[in-house]
């Protein structure tokens, strides 16, 4: 499917673009190529109209390992390198009024 010249230049006004000739015979092609791979893909619905649409093609089950409480064994070397610390909690600046 080929797009004119002028509707690239009509566009690009409406998008306040400057084109140079050369942008313009760039974008004609390169739109024109965009539109020929969309009539393809319209060709393509009319042929995939007796396949039983579905959500996704493959069933997943919950793919992710089970939430657990595992104690970190450097828990007191990690405290220990905070500048400030209050307890077993890392001590920062207050950001908030």
């Amino acid at each position: 499917m080929a797009i004119a010249r002028e509707e690239v230049q009509h566009v690009a006004h409406l998008a306040r673009l400057s084109l140079t000739e050369a942008e313009v015979e760039k974008f004609t092609a390169q739109i024109g190529g965009i539109l020929d791979y969309f009539a393809q893909l319209q060709e393509l619905d009319s042929e995939l109209e007796e396949v039983e649409p579905m959500a996704r093609p493959i069933d997943t089950a919950n793919v992710v390992r089970p939430d657990g409480l595992v104690p970190f064994a450097a828990r007191e070397t990690l405290l220990n390198t905070a500048p400030e610390r209050e307890g077993d909690f890392f001590r920062v600046p207050q950001i908030l009024a």
